[in-house]
């Protein structure tokens, strides 16, 4: 099927940013396109997704074993390449400022991407609190290669689908190099989605659920923040303490605390999520 989207498009950036970040077992990303393994509601498989700019389209490849859920997969595969967004009128607001001009001339089109599946972007995002990529990948790996359900034949690099709430709530998540704070926080995240009061859908209420996010342990508002830019699809989601953030802007030259950043944002809205992106591709 092929995936339409408004122009310009940074399919490139897109690809290198989730290329940084791939899941090993359960993601692959080339130069040119993104493949992995996916579980919905009543079935599961394998998808890749191929942009071709000259026709402003997505080339998605879909093999499932029902086709119940293909309606949902589309609409999950434009909200991970953030297909919808309009970006005339991002950058009308984001090209105002002295400091987001230039970066938006240089990368027009970036897009901030979604994901196919809310928890498993959740997990991420809490793997990911004080490490690097590099680290948050592996631990997110062994997650998947320990809990995840296998294939039935290896496709390529892709050996496992991630694994569910049920499965992380009720997993030994000891020795894969967990904290013992971070596996409270996984389970916590778990049960929460199992008893449904997390909802990590587009449509669950964004100011609800990073609240309740921020009540589970160890979940701070960075991370309640990334969640909400990725899963909820915010397009104003702001992680104002990032340090990717804070690096940006002490190489434009400009006070890099908390507060000015935050300052400094108010004039970004409602694409503050966009603005990050694109800080964080400057940085």
């Amino acid at each position: 099927m092929r995936l339409q989207y408004r122009p310009p498009f940074d399919a490139s950036a897109l690809l290198g940013y989730l290329r940084q970040r791939t899941l090993p077992g359960v993601e692959e990303v080339s130069a040119t396109s993104y493949r992995r393994t996916v579980v919905l509601p009543h079935s599961r498989g394998i998808i890749e997704l191929e942009p071709l700019q000259k026709t402003n389209t997505v080339l998605l490849r879909v093999q499932l074993d029902k086709l119940s859920d293909l309606s949902l997969l589309v609409q999950r595969c434009r909200q991970l390449f953030d297909l919808d967004a309009i970006p005339s009128a991002i950058a009308e607001i984001l090209g105002s400022d002295a400091m987001l001009a230039p970066l938006i001339a240089k990368r027009p089109g970036l897009r901030v991407p979604g994901a196919i599946n809310g928890f498993e972007l959740a997990v991420r995002a809490i793997l990911g609190q004080q490490v690097s990529v590099a680290a948050a990948k592996t631990l997110a790996g062994r997650l998947a290669s320990h809990f995840g359900a296998p294939l039935e034949k290896p496709q390529g690099t892709l050996t496992h689908f991630f694994p569910t709430p049920q499965a992380i709530a009720q997993a030994d998540l000891q020795g894969l190099g967990l904290t013992r704070s971070r596996i409270v926080s996984l389970q916590a995240l778990a049960n929460a989605v199992i008893d449904g009061s997390l909802i990590l859908e587009r449509d669950a209420d964004r100011e609800q659920t990073v609240a309740r996010l921020q009540a589970l342990p160890g979940v701070g508002p960075w991370t309640a923040a990334y969640i909400a830019m990725r899963t909820l699809g915010d397009p104003d989601a702001f992680p104002v303490t990032d340090l990717g953030l804070r690096r940006a802007f002490e190489r434009q030259g400009m006070a890099a605390t908390a507060r000015s950043i935050e300052e400094r944002a108010e004039a970004w809205r409602p694409w503050r999520a966009y603005a990050a992106h694109h800080l964080w591709a400057f940085s």
